[in-house]
C-alpha cells in the first residue's frame, strides 16, 4: 500500500466516525497537492497545463473550506450566474473525481449500497452520495440543477436539498432545439437570478452578467482557434488535464481564469512543433484514474487526444445578444439534448476540424444514455471513414474496469491505427 492509499484509506475510515476531522484531513492533502502546484509545477506539460491544475485545485479548496459560498451544481449549469454571483460552484463530477483521485471512494460507494441507492447507478453521483451521507462534503449555501443529459440528477439533487435542507433551483430543458425553447430556459435563467440574489442577500448586476458571459464568449473564440491548429499540432498533456478543460468550460464559465486558460491554450499549441502522432476524438468522460488508459496517452508523443466533444460543446460559440438567452442556447443546444444525430453530427466536423486518424468512445458505468447509443455512433462514425473503439470503463471507480483488457484493446487500436 503506497502513500496514496493509505492516506485515502484513513480518509474513509475517519468519515465514519468524525467527518468534519475526515473533512479537514482532506484539505489538508488538497493543500498541500496545491503547494506541489506552486512549487514544483510539471515541467513535462505546456504552460497552460500548470495553470489550469492550479485554478481546479482552488476551485475544489474554496468549495470545502468555505461551504457557506459554495453552490452545489449539475454540470451543465451555467457557471456564469454563479461567477457573477460570487458563489463556488461544484459538481458531482468535480467532487467525485477529487475523491476517487484520493483513493477514498469505497468507503463512499459502500455508504450508497447500504441507503439502498443501486449499484447501476452512475458512480460519479454514488461517490458524491456516499460522501455527502457520511458528512465529507458539507452542507452548501444552495444547490442548482437540471435535467440536461444526466438522469442521476434527478435522484441526487432532489434527495440532498432534502437531506440538507438547503434552497434548490431546477432548470427545465426541453428536447426540442428551437427558438420555443431558448426563450423558455432563458425565461428560467431570469428567474434563477433572481433565486441567487436572494439566497446571498446582494444583488447582481446586468454587467456583471453580461461581463461574465462576454468572458465566455472570449474563451469559445480562443478555443477554437486553438482546435483549428490541431492538424498539425499537439501539445503534451495528461487524462487529468483533459479533465481539468470540464472545469473551465463549464463549472468556472465566465471566469477571468477560463478566458486566460484558453489564450494560454492556444499559445501552447500555436507554438509547439509539429507532430507524427496520431490525432484521436475522445467522447464523453475521461477514466483518468485507469492506469491502463493514462500508460497510452500520458505524455505520449505516439498519440494525442487532439479533441474531446465533451470539451468542445462547452466552449461552444453564443449567438444571442442577450447573456440569458445566449447562455440558454448553449443549454439547449448542448450535444447531451435531443437527439443523437446531432452528436454524431458534431463528431464528425471535429474528427475533420482536427484530421482525426481515429475516435474512442468512452462509455462510463452507468451512462445509459452513451451506452445505448454507443453502437450507432461507431456505426455512423466508421461509415464516414473513421475508425471508432467503445472503451467500457468507469471515470470515477477503477475497480469497474479490468487493466489487462483495456490494455490489450487500446494496443490494438492504436497499431490498428498504424496500419491504416
Amino acid at each position: 500500500m503506497d502513500i496514496l492509499d493509505k492516506f485515502g484509506s484513513t480518509v474513509g475510515i475517519m468519515s465514519q466516525e468524525d467527518p468534519d476531522k475526515a473533512r479537514r484531513l482532506l484539505l489538508t492533502g488538497y493543500r498541500l497537492q496545491e503547494k506541489r502546484l506552486e512549487l514544483f509545477p510539471d515541467r513535462k506539460l505546456p504552460l497552460s497545463g500548470r495553470y489550469v491544475a492550479k485554478v481546479v485545485m482552488k476551485n475544489i479548496i474554496n468549495a470545502l473550506a468555505k461551504p457557506e459560498n459554495a453552490a452545489m451544481v449539475s454540470i451543465f449549469v451555467p457557471g456564469e450566474l454563479l461567477t457573477a454571483a460570487g458563489l463556488t460552484p461544484y459538481s458531482v463530477e468535480a467532487l467525485s473525481c477529487f475523491i476517487a483521485g484520493t483513493r477514498c471512494e469505497q468507503t463512499f460507494l459502500r455508504k450508497t449500497e447500504e441507503e439502498g441507492f443501486p449499484e447501476t447507478m452512475c458512480s460519479y453521483h454514488r461517490v458524491f452520495l456516499g460522501a455527502a451521507l457520511n458528512g465529507i462534503v458539507p452542507k452548501p449555501k444552495c444547490m442548482v440543477y437540471t435535467n440536461l443529459a444526466c438522469d442521476g440528477n434527478m435522484m441526487t439533487f432532489p434527495y440532498l436539498k432534502q437531506n440538507y435542507e438547503v434552497p434548490g433551483f431546477y432548470i427545465d430543458v426541453p428536447y426540442e432545439k428551437n427558438q420555443e425553447s431558448i426563450e423558455y430556459v432563458a425565461k428560467q435563467l431570469r428567474e434563477l437570478k433572481r433565486f441567487l440574489e436572494d439566497v446571498t442577500g446582494k444583488k447582481i448586476p446586468e454587467e456583471a452578467v453580461k461581463a461574465a458571459v462576454d468572458n465566455s464568449r472570449k474563451a469559445a473564440e480562443y478555443y477554437e482557434k486553438q482546435l483549428l491548429l490541431r492538424k498539425d499540432h499537439d501539445i503534451t498533456s495528461t487524462l487529468t488535464n483533459e479533465l481539468y478543460a470540464l472545469f473551465m468550460c463549464h463549472l468556472l464559465a465566465g471566469t477571468e481564469s477560463s478566458v486566460k486558460y484558453t489564450q494560454m491554450l492556444y499559445d501552447d499549441v500555436k507554438n509547439a512543433s509539429k507532430s507524427e502522432g496520431f490525432h484521436v476524438l475522445w467522447m464523453h468522460t475521461m477514466p483518468f484514474l485507469q492506469d491502463a488508459v493514462k500508460d497510452v496517452f500520458n505524455y505520449s508523443d505516439r498519440i494525442h487526444i487532439s479533441v474531446s466533444d465533451f470539451i468542445a460543446d462547452g466552449f461552444r460559440r453564443m449567438h444571442f445578444e442577450d447573456p440569458y438567452e445566449a447562455m440558454a442556447e448553449k443549454m439547449v443546444n448542448c450535444i447531451y439534448n435531443g437527439s443523437i444525430d446531432q452528436r454524431i453530427e458534431e463528431a464528425k466536423k471535429l474528427a475533420d476540424t482536427v484530421a482525426a486518424d481515429g475516435s474512442i468512445l468512452f462509455t462510463h458505468w452507468g451512462c445509459k444514455n452513451t451506452i445505448g447509443a454507443s453502437g450507432l455512433i461507431k456505426k455512423s462514425l466508421e461509415e464516414n471513414g473513421i475508425p471508432t473503439m467503445i472503451l467500457d470503463g468507469d471515470g470515477c471507480n477503477p475497480a469497474n474496469a479490468s487493466d489487462g483488457q483495456i490494455s490489450t484493446r487500446l494496443q490494438a487500436f492504436v497499431e490498428m491505427l498504424g496500419h491504416k
